[in-house]
C-alpha cells in the first residue's frame, strides 16, 4: 500500500524542530495518504523543548534521530517542502523530487527568555506548523 501514498520530506536547517514536528502531524493526521520524511541540510540533534512540546500533545520524538537530505538523494519524493530560509537556500536538488513547496516558521532553537517562555514560543511554533500541515494537506 505505500506505493500509493505519496512522499513528503520536509527540510530544515538541522532536521531538530520545525522539519521532526510536521512530519509527525502529516504522518498522524493524513497517513492513510502521505508518508512523511524530515531532514535537514546540517543535522544536529532534535531540540529537547521541542520533544517536550509534542509530548504535551501525545506525540514522542524522543527516539528520533536528525538526518541528512543526503539519505533521501535516491528516493523518489513527490514532494520537498523547506521550513525556513536557510534550508530554501541550500537545499540542494532532490533528482526524484516531483515537486518543491516552502512554507517558512521561525525557528524554535531562536525562543529566548525563561523555561516557561521558551517552552510557549516553542507551543506557539507547534501549533504554526499543525495548523499548517492540516490545511495544506487536506
Amino acid at each position: 500500500m505505500s506505493d500509493m501514498k505519496k512522499k513528503v520530506l520536509f527540510v530544515c536547517t538541522h532536521n531538530s524542530a520545525r522539519s521532526q514536528m510536521a512530519e509527525a502531524f502529516l504522518n498522524s493526521s493524513y497517513g492513510d495518504r502521505y508518508e512523511a520524511s524530515s531532514a535537514g541540510t546540517e543535522p544536529t540533534g532534535i531540540n529537547p523543548r521541542v520533544v517536550e512540546a509534542m509530548k504535551e500533545i501525545g506525540f514522542d520524538l524522543s527516539r528520533n534521530r536528525s538526518k541528512s537530505v543526503d539519505e533521501f538523494m535516491d528516493q523518489r519524493i513527490n514532494l520537498v517542502v523547506t521550513l525556513c530560509d536557510d534550508a530554501r537556500e541550500t537545499c540542494p536538488f532532490f533528482p526524484g523530487g516531483l515537486k518543491r513547496d516552502h512554507q517558512g516558521f521561525k525557528d524554535p532553537g531562536a525562543c529566548s527568555g525563561s523555561d516557561e517562555e521558551i517552552l510557549v514560543c516553542v507551543r506557539r511554533i507547534r501549533d504554526e506548523i499543525g495548523d499548517w500541515v492540516r490545511r495544506y494537506f487536506r
